[in-house]
């Protein structure tokens, strides 16, 4: 299967222009397009961001009819679409199909000669579409017909590099299915699979990965014959299987926090005590202890190297959605020793009874 880097992401959300003037003010991103009835896009409006190589489109409903309204119903805001560069759409696409995947969206051609783009969608997970984007020009027009290109007033290149992985909640007992989907389906192979235990709650969580190596899924799953965890309360609020938390990438995750959080973003706290046996678990650090303290940064290291993170507080009404920071210094893995520490903090938000606003 054809399937190179991500392409974007997007989201559909009650209001675009709400949800795109979050992502340039809380992250950085520039607005660098726009579509709507009157481009070539009947029954809803859409806003294109940029930053490094992420790219996200937000999409709204113009009327209660709208699929992206029947989204946003029964989800709230959410990824609705997980876009990949392919060398031939409209092939990856009967290929898909030919293995089991239901069609979402048929081949549609935009644009003209040089400038031509194909999209072409097939079912991933839940209701969260896989689409497969063939673009003449990488540099050229994002949707011809569809998304008016605009030129940002903010040319800075800001702090986020690219989308280093998706993390995914499923239902109980859907973890083997959807695994088993994308190998069968889309060519992924699973690079990591583990068994995580957080006092009296467990998970079961594998990553599969493109052949490429530019997509890669986290995929939760709950132990429903232990006491009821966040995977849990995801899947019932999200109503099914979605997207938890989208990580990008960062070259320097301090300057990152330091940044966001002057522009509002509001980060999961971690308890004082993780930090006071780190060098001791991990030995020397990259970046001084007390620094990762002061800004609730998360820190693992594998056979690899060194990974830091930290993740945002949802600011989504439903508790659901939120975001990850992730700084690679030669790791691989996704933190699972830090998973702990991650869920004390989201049990401290939902305890305290807070809704995070930026």
């Amino acid at each position: 299967m054809d399937i190179g880097a991500i392409d974007h992401l997007e989201c559909y959300v009650a209001d675009a222009e709400s949800s795109a003037d979050f992502f340039r003010d809380a992250f950085g991103f520039r607005i660098c397009g726009r579509g709507g009835p009157e481009t070539g896009q009947p029954g809803c409006r859409s806003v294109l961001l940029r930053q490094g190589g992420i790219r996200l489109l937000v999409t709204s409903a113009l009327g209660a009819d709208h699929p992206v309204a029947d989204y946003v119903r029964r989800h709230g805001d959410g990824v609705a679409v997980i876009a990949v560069v392919s060398g031939d759409a409209h092939a990856a696409f009967t290929e898909a199909v030919a293995r089991g995947a239901a069609a979402v969206e048929p081949p549609v051609r935009l644009g003209g000669e040089g400038t031509r783009v194909t999209f072409a969608s097939v079912a991933g997970f839940g209701d969260v579409a896989q689409r497969f984007v063939e673009r003449d020009a990488a540099d050229g027009p994002f949707a011809p017909g569809r998304i008016v290109d605009e030129t940002p007033r903010d040319t800075a290149p800001g702090l986020l590099t690219d989308i280093d992985h998706i993390a995914v909640c499923v239902p109980a007992g859907e973890l083997d299915r959807t695994v088993d989907h994308y190998r069968s389906v889309f060519d992924f192979t699973q690079i990591f699979d583990e068994r995580i235990i957080v006092g009296d709650q467990a998970m079961d969580s594998k990553v599969v990965q493109s052949e490429s190596g530019g997509l890669t899924l986290t995929i939760l799953e709950p132990d429903i014959t232990k006491k009821p965890g966040q995977i849990d309360e995801f899947v019932r609020l999200h109503d099914g299987a979605g997207v938890q938390h989208v990580a990008f990438r960062t070259d320097d995750i301090s300057a990152a926090v330091r940044e966001f959080s002057e522009r509002g973003v509001r980060f999961l706290s971690t308890p004082s005590g993780y930090y006071d046996v780190l060098t001791e678990r991990l030995g020397a650090l990259a970046v001084p202890v007390d620094e990762l303290r002061e800004l609730n940064i998360l820190a693992d290291r594998d056979h690899w190297g060194l990974m830091l993170q930290i993740f945002t507080a949802s600011r989504h009404p439903r508790q659901t959605l939120f975001y990850e920071l992730i700084d690679r210094r030669g790791g691989r893995t996704f933190g699972s020793n830090n998973i702990k520490a991650l869920y004390e903090a989201v049990d401290r938000q939902h305890a305290a009874g807070r809704e995070p606003r930026y």
